[in-house]
């Protein structure tokens, strides 16, 4: 693991040193050389994320699809939100957008005496050990991540963005990234804020990601994988995550427009504990109701589709200003 750990550490700095620093003294920014080297991390594992979607998930979908391709512009519109995700175009954004007045924020909370709670001081000598300490972050970010994705599917003005990740019916290991923006905006800045407030390790902030990022990947695949009984107790396969994107089922409740099952991103824990699980569905017709029996348009293009996110989010505000 410190082989690893060293070889990637020499590969960020080398990919840093040659290509990303005379990017940043090009651009005129010699001043943010400490993000263009976290910038370079990012890329890394990036490029690392594709190479076992590459190499590993493909050849999976390909041998055991659970439906065939039929819409291949779609999957092909998934790619290039993958590639704005991972190979860190996003991630500039937050840099510049998100992290000074964050950083402000909490530089201003430390100097009038408010401590993170750091989550590495729970339980001390047991959370020395880095293996230990990251399983806990691991496990906490993704209690947050439940929350959150319940939150989408529950808030009107959220589920307007979030529709368009389930507007998706050709489902592939592309459709993970499939979001507006704003929604990913919007998480990145309460994942960032919650990351300083419990004080993890930048690394390890990085390596939860990456591996939260990478199961979503194998979830979305199109490919016919479930894990036994006791696995898909223990951590969320690609059949039952396909189960919450399907109709009348993943995102609709009785007698509710709003709500649905399988919310999990990693652990099926919090479903089984919340009253959300669904392990009995088995096939089922994936994308939205309204756009599967009424037509409604959710966009074919990167553009058209941010630009009607918006619009229903709009909607929605203005149907709650007439109430």
């Amino acid at each position: 693991m410190d082989s690893l750990i060293e070889l990637f550490a020499n590969v960020q700095a080398a990919l840093f040193e040659h290509v990303m620093q005379p990017i940043a003294f090009a651009l005129g920014l010699g001043s943010r050389l400490e993000d263009a080297f976290n910038a370079t991390e990012w890329l890394l594992v990036g490029l690392l994320q594709l190479g076992v979607m590459l190499l590993v998930i493909a050849p999976l979908q390909r041998w055991r699809p659970v439906e065939p391709v039929t819409d291949k512009h779609a999957i092909r519109l998934d790619v290039l939100y993958t590639l704005i995700h991972r190979l860190g175009l996003f991630r500039v954004v937050l840099f510049f957008a998100v992290d000074p007045y964050m950083n402000d924020f909490w530089g201003y909370w430390h100097v009038q005496g408010l401590s993170n709670l750091n989550l590495d001081d729970v339980w001390p000598g047991v959370t020395d050990n880095a293996w230990i300490s990251f399983a806990l972050y691991l496990v906490l970010f993704d209690f947050l991540n439940y929350w959150l994705h319940r939150a989408q599917h529950q808030w009107h003005w959220w589920w307007a963005l979030h529709a368009l990740h389930h507007s998706q019916r050709q489902m592939t290991q592309w459709t993970d990234s499939r979001n507006h923006l704003l929604d990913d905006f919007i998480m990145a800045v309460v994942w960032v804020a919650i990351s300083q407030l419990v004080g993890i390790a930048p690394s390890q902030f990085v390596a939860v990601i990456a591996i939260t990022q990478l199961s979503e990947n194998l979830q979305h695949a199109n490919v016919r994988l479930n894990f036994g009984h006791w696995g898909e107790r223990l951590w969320i396969s690609p059949r039952f995550h396909r189960v919450h994107h399907g109709v009348g089922v993943g995102h609709e409740s009785a007698h509710r427009v709003l709500g649905g099952h399988n919310f999990g991103v990693l652990l099926p824990w919090w479903d089984m504990l919340f009253g959300t699980a669904d392990f009995d569905t088995q096939e089922v017709q994936t994308g939205i109701r309204d756009q599967i029996e009424q037509g409604r348009d959710y966009g074919e293009g990167f553009w058209s589709q941010q630009v009607l996110g918006i619009k229903r989010l709009i909607s929605v505000f203005g149907s709650s200003a007439h109430h």
